[in-house]
């Protein structure tokens, strides 16, 4: 079941709020000795977090399947006041030796969050309130033990407004509100999401061609600001451009990539990657786990141009999420694209949410 995307917290009493978790959503289906970790594109799970095995099958009832998120929280875990959501260590868990896999998964441990109940038993509960289906979840999980958590819920719309200001220094994307009458519709958008979204100028350094229109369309633009070292970092990207402003934009970016690599501060990026197949490393242009086999080679812009985007937050010192294009700066000098823009969302102990949500 999907989520569609609202500015603000649903003013009626028609839902039930959730925190947002930023993990891997999980599909978690149990028939006495077999367990399914199932993707949301329904691929196996299972071999990325053999720690998961033992708890799911010594604490879930003997026939479920159950839906939720697989999340890795640094340094400590859920119920440590000092940890924060990490998806950039749960994406190193997607690695193809499972010796590998097996190394991290003692290193850095996942839980899963449940927040809903499709089937128990012989009963398929997909057409269910949810309201009905929360409470059974909550009684089958009543004696769950880390890692098995069931996510907070509420009525009151206090509480969850205030869950969206506060928990997002512990790594969360927001709120959900699900319908308390809603059964579970696979594949549509019922449920809302409440998501934080954020204004940064950045300096447009470089763009990647669109894959299905080479040389015609740009796909994407890469972003950088400056660190307090005058250096520009590479931040992310923004795209979700309409056709024609993706032909527009290599119009507009032409003059711009005239001797652009010669003084360009990524240059030495650039230089690497022709020189190196293994692309590994967090650069412009460079694999990553979720884009093996995709071609993320990138053009190069004197960085002269700064764009205004939104953006939901950060993940260490980059966009967690692709940001949105909105307006050229024209306005403002490339120099002033600082981190020092960016707001500083204090943090918040995980524990503190699962206490509030009881």
């Amino acid at each position: 079941m999907l989520a569609k995307r609202v500015d603000a917290v649903p003013e009626d009493d028609a839902w039930i709020f959730e925190p947002k978790w930023d993990g891997f959503r999980a599909l978690i289906f149990r028939d006495h000795d077999e367990l399914f970790i199932q993707s949301r594109d329904q691929k196996p799970l299972n071999r990325y977090f053999p720690e998961l095995t033992e708890p799911l099958l010594s604490q879930l009832p003997t026939r479920c399947v159950l839906d939720g998120e697989i999340v890795i929280a640094q340094s400590r875990g859920l119920d440590d006041a000092r940890s924060q959501l990490d998806f950039e260590a749960l994406q190193l868990r997607l690695h193809p030796a499972a010796s590998r896999a097996k190394l991290l998964s003692q290193q850095i441990p996942a839980s899963v969050i449940f927040f809903d109940l499709l089937a128990l038993d012989e009963r398929d509960l997909r057409t269910e309130p949810f309201e009905l289906r929360r409470k059974e979840l909550e009684a089958v999980l009543a004696s769950a033990t880390p890692p098995l958590h069931i996510t907070p819920a509420t009525r009151d719309h206090t509480t969850a407004r205030d869950w969206f200001k506060r928990f997002e220094g512990a790594g969360l994307d927001g709120v959900m509100a699900k319908p308390i009458t809603g059964i579970y519709e696979p594949n549509k958008r019922t449920m809302l999401k409440i998501k934080h979204e954020r204004d940064c100028d950045c300096v447009v350094a470089g763009f990647r061609w669109h894959k299905d229109a080479e040389n015609e369309a740009i796909g994407s633009l890469l972003l950088g600001l400056y660190d307090a070292s005058g250096a520009l970092q590479h931040i992310g990207v923004a795209a979700s451009f309409t056709k024609a402003k993706r032909r527009e934009l290599v119009e507009f970016l032409e003059p711009y990539r005239a001797n652009a690599l010669d003084n360009h501060p990524w240059k030495s990026w650039a230089e690497w990657m022709a020189d190196n197949a293994d692309q590994t490393q967090r650069k412009p242009g460079m694999q990553s786990r979720w884009s093996q086999g995709k071609d993320l080679s990138w053009q190069p812009l004197r960085p002269e141009l700064v764009a205004e985007v939104a953006y939901e937050h950060m993940q260490g010192t980059r966009f967690r999420h692709m940001a949105q294009f909105r307006r050229w700066r024209t306005d403002k000098p490339p120099h002033e694209c600082t981190y020092a823009q960016l707001e500083v969302v204090a943090p918040h102990e995980l524990a503190d949410i699962f206490r509030t949500g009881r």
